[in-house]
């Protein structure tokens, strides 16, 4: 890794969009991949040593403030910033009406998509803020407030991309501040589309790898 090696933040890299955006990145970022599966987590490391390029593994649950303000402060000792985050963790609860919502599931929802968010931006901001050049955040927006059975992952989706659209427009005229990207990807055979979908035919959907390289072009940033 030389000097010149930018520094990327994936949280949710263990699989689906998370998992090739890492691996799209790979060849220009060191890649510091965050996710609670180990082994998952271990298989890319090896896709992306395959390419030439290299990560830093953290298995750990973003729900855990600790854990990440541990990470955090990691990445600030080693590289002293941050050139780029992704956020890609998500969890889908289980469609169902809104008065048969799961209570444990609906924490866990809102911990995941909401909670977490709202300490990690505060955390990750800081490290974005020292790069050498203008840093970006990419946040992932899958509209679904209001649908019918879509109760909590629609609204805890809604929050989350809220926060983003307000650290977005609080940023966007500061020169020296990240990018804030809100990107909305296709229709992907993931995990998560698989727990509203189940059964669906995945053929005429975009896979994640597919996916990765278009929206990191979006954004300008391969």
């Amino acid at each position: 890794m030389t000097e010149n090696t930018k520094i990327a933040l994936i949280t949710g890299a263990s699989r689906g969009l998370g998992f090739f955006l890492a691996e799209a990145l790979a060849p220009t970022y060191h890649i510091v991949a965050v996710a609670k599966t180990t082994g998952a987590l271990e298989e890319l490391d090896d896709r992306i040593k395959a390419k030439g390029g290299q990560a830093t593994l953290a298995p750990m649950d973003i729900t855990n403030p600790d854990a990440m303000a541990h990470l955090c402060r990691g990445i600030y000792d080693r590289w002293g910033h941050l050139d780029l985050w992704a956020h890609t963790a998500v969890y889908a609860q289980l469609l169902s009406p809104a008065d048969h919502m799961d209570p444990k599931d609906f924490d866990r929802t809102m911990n995941t998509n909401v909670i977490a968010t709202g300490k990690l931006i505060p955390m990750v901001s800081p490290l974005l803020n020292m790069a050498p050049t203008p840093a970006d955040a990419l946040f992932f927006d899958d509209p679904h407030a209001g649908e019918k059975f879509f109760g909590a992952y629609g609204a805890s989706k809604a929050a989350q991309i809220a926060m983003a659209q307000s650290w977005k427009a609080e940023t966007d005229t500061v020169a020296s501040a990240p990018n804030i990207h809100i990107l909305r990807p296709n229709a992907m055979p993931t995990a998560t589309r698989a727990r509203f979908f189940p059964g669906q035919d995945t053929e005429a959907l975009s896979h994640p790898s597919v996916e990765a390289p278009r929206l990191l072009k979006e954004a300008g940033i391969l």
